[in-house]
């Protein structure tokens, strides 16, 4: 087994969105790594304020093989744990062959399995702007309460809102629609997959998570489903996350491949 844990974080959040998972999974004696998309390595008060111009033009395959050079360069295969488009971001490592066991929570809209309504509704707002391929958009503080963490107390919403929210460039969106990198579903190489979902979640329908497992579910390695009830996209966070995380790592420790020292990333 894997020592080693990799969190992958989603559009609207960086790698400070972790910070919950990362010190429960090193209080457990784990290796944990969180690595930024590209450019969004600074505290996100900065990055809302001035963004770097090259984030407008950040692409998917981009933030993919940034994280697939990334466990190259690990001492030992890790497992891959992801969140919202992060968990997009899981199934493609796996489907590289990357990965002892991989964790998809939430996952975003994922190539080849249909738009379901929430999703369709949330990505509104970047797709209604004709121009939004090549902007860092930023998320209203209204969406991000009534939508992205409606389950959080309203009165903390706000400070929630500025200690974690950044932008995040529109391009991903429409990577995932105008052609986007495919999944092999059937895939021989893949590792174990867990697929999570929040039972209200409004950014990825529970339903939509379940219609991945399904397609996920012809590769010959182990994948499996859980649906949390009551939980929403802000789940990694909200009261109880604790359960999620446990959760996770339970299942990928008891599940994981064995680990191989990484010999390259493939490119796709």
């Amino acid at each position: 087994m894997s020592n080693t844990i990799m969190l992958i974080h989603g559009a609207w959040l960086n790698s400070l969105s972790w910070e919950h998972f990362k010190a429960r999974y090193q209080a457990a004696g784990f290796t944990v790594i969180a690595p930024d998309w590209p450019y969004d390595d600074r505290p996100p008060a900065e990055l809302r304020a001035q963004p770097k111009a090259e984030l407008a033009s950040l692409s998917q395959r981009q933030i993919v093989d940034s994280y697939a050079a990334k466990i190259a360069a690990l001492a030992e295969e890790p497992i891959l744990i992801g969140h919202s488009l992060g968990g997009v971001i899981v199934q493609h490592l796996l489907d590289r062959g990357l990965g002892v066991a991989g964790v998809s929570i939430d996952p975003a809209p994922t190539p080849g399995v249909p738009l379901y309504p929430q999703a369709i509704r949330s990505a509104l707002p970047v797709f209604i702007d004709p121009f939004s391929w090549r902007k860092a958009k930023v998320m209203s503080r209204g969406f991000f309460a009534n939508r992205f963490a409606q389950t959080a107390p309203r009165d903390q919403v706000d400070a929630l809102y500025d200690r974690y929210i950044v932008p995040t460039p529109g391009r991903v969106y429409w990577n995932g629609v105008v052609n986007p990198m495919k999944i092999r579903w059937d895939n021989p190489a893949r590792a174990p997959l867990l697929m999570i979902g929040g039972e209200l979640d409004l950014i990825a329908d529970a339903k939509m998570t379940e219609a991945i497992y399904r397609k996920q579910s012809a590769a010959p390695s182990r994948t499996d489903l859980r649906i949390f009830p009551g939980r929403s996209h802000w789940t990694c966070m909200d009261e109880g996350w604790e359960k999620v995380a446990d959760a996770a790592l339970d299942w990928a420790t008891a599940n994981a491949r064995p680990a191989r020292q990484p010999k390259g990333a493939r490119v796709a």
